[in-house]
């Protein structure tokens, strides 16, 4: 099994020591700026995949990394993550449950048995407060009030089978995001940058788009883990500045900061010489780099005043209910356009533990126009076949809630049953894949855990799990931790 050649990580915690002993000398040879150099310089030779990049990469023997472990086929080369954070109800979305109707406010037992809720005031199930339809050719299942990305329902693929272990926020936040409940792993575009590299290397090849809060469990959500730091996530800010300092100071030329570099890099490397067990030094020096491109560039993508009226009608910008998640999609297919690998937007308060009808309501309201407006720009653009959209939430809902009052019906958290869906990138568009049982509690038709999902998207990103792997901790890990089955059925 062939795995990516790398500085290992474990080498971190190894202590220079005097005298230095032979497998100290032999590793510090292998992982010594000579090396490094040599790899850039290897690196150079390689021809840069997508042409439309060449001008914009450098030539200083750093070029976009050559994809690596591909898997014949494959047609998505960029991902945006649509993350509904707080897990969205799939029962009062994609996935209808009429059965509902029949125990509506009657009790929940693990028995079956049920009676009247107002008599017990204990838990007890609830109907969908939204009417489905069934939308475009493929007759896909949403709820009514999703009026818009049901003009685009032949573009997705509705997963019903997955399941995760936990009930908790930030834990199942990390195993979708991660792989690991527990944080400290890599994030999925961190792996995918790992092992494609960045296409335009003057942006991250990682950028989220958060919320003015950050979500449970925090920026941990888009680390990089144990993988070299410039796998790591780059999040803009929601309010103000995208990135603080993007532009330099006054008075402060480009030729200033460049002599400044230098001289940084000349230190840097010298240092790294001394401490190749450092690996921190070798990521710092490709930060600073980063940062200095992407004063140049950044400005450029981030502004939307470039688009035309109509393009910012679809999105629904400067409409209240669309405004803040519609610049995020803009921006996100922006950012797809000028190369970047992973784009990843988070839209929070999910959680509606009650008035689900309100609180969902609106939260759909929020994102509906936005999303569809990006599958059907990236269509007509000609992305979507290479870019590939997923949308899911840490969790599904239960069917039944807790008594809060009158009509305050809302749902708790469901690791066993969760709606995901997929649009473009090679996915199995116009379908929909698994089910939960009569009432939605539990996926039994299609069911594979989250790791398996995390395979299959490596899949579609012509990425082998069991070979895309980095030795960390004495161990060759990878996202799924240890092994998982790609879902076939959603790959087109």
């Amino acid at each position: 099994m062939s795995t990516k050649t790398t500085t290992q990580p474990q080498l971190s915690r190894l202590q220079p020591v005097s005298p230095i002993n032979r497998r100290d000398l032999i590793y510090g040879i292998g992982a010594s700026i000579g090396s490094i150099a040599l790899s850039a310089m290897l690196a150079a030779d390689e021809p840069i995949q997508d042409s439309k990049y060449k001008s914009q990469a450098r030539t200083t023997g750093n070029q976009p990394e050559k994809p690596a472990f591909h898997l014949a086929g494959a047609r998505a080369k960029q991902v945006i993550f649509l993350m509904m954070e707080g897990g969205p109800s799939h029962i009062d979305t994609f996935d209808p449950k009429p059965s509902l109707e029949k125990v509506h406010l009657k009790e929940f037992t693990r028995e079956g048995k049920q009676k009247s809720a107002m008599e017990s005031g204990k838990r007890y199930y609830v109907r969908s407060p939204f009417r489905f339809v069934k939308a475009g050719q493929s007759g896909a299942d949403m709820a009514e009030n999703w009026s818009h990305l049901a003009k685009v329902a032949d573009e997705i693929c509705f997963y019903r089978g997955c399941t995760v272990d936990s009930v908790n926020h930030p834990t199942a936040m990390y195993q979708v995001n991660c792989g690991n409940r527990f944080g400290g792993d890599p994030a999925i575009g961190a792996w995918m940058n790992y092992g494609l590299g960045r296409i335009n290397e003057n942006l991250p090849g990682f950028i989220v788009l958060p919320e003015v809060s950050y979500p449970q469990g925090g920026a941990a959500n888009w680390s990089n883990g144990y993988l070299p730091a410039q796998h790591q996530g780059t999040a803009l800010r929601a309010k103000g500045s995208p990135i603080l300092d993007i532009r330099p100071p006054e008075g402060i030329t480009e030729a200033h900061q460049r002599k400044n570099l230098n001289l940084l890099r000349k230190l840097d490397q010298a240092h790294l010489a001394l401490h190749p067990e450092h690996e921190e030094l070798a990521a710092r020096l490709e930060n600073y780099e980063l940062a200095f491109r992407m004063q140049s560039e950044v400005p450029m993508v981030l502004d939307l005043a470039s688009e035309d009226q109509r393009t910012k009608d679809m999105y629904g910008i400067d409409q209240d209910a669309t405004n803040a998640f519609g610049r995020k999609c803009l921006l996100a297919r922006k950012l797809i356009e000028k190369g970047v690998r992973f784009v990843q937007l988070y839209h929070g308060s999910w959680d509606s533990h009650d008035y689900i009808e309100r609180a969902h309501g609106n939260l759909v309201r929020n994102v509906d126009q936005p999303i569809a407006a990006l599958i059907a720009d990236l269509k007509q653009r000609g992305l979507l076949e290479s870019t590939l959209i997923v949308w899911c939430g840490e969790f599904g809902r239960t069917p039944d809630n807790g008594v809060r009052g009158g009509t305050a019906y809302g749902r708790d958290h469901n690791p066993n049953a969760m709606t995901i869906w997929l649009a473009g990138g090679g996915c199995n568009a116009g379908h929909t894949i698994g089910a939960t049982d009569e009432l939605g509690m539990e996926a039994v038709e299609g069911k594979a855990h989250i790791r398996d999902f995390h395979v299959t998207l490596l899949k579609l990103l012509g990425l082998d799990d069991n070979k895309l792997t980095y030795y960390h901790a004495g161990r060759f890990k990878q996202l799924s931790q240890f092994g998982g089955k790609v879902i076939d059925e959603l790959c087109g």
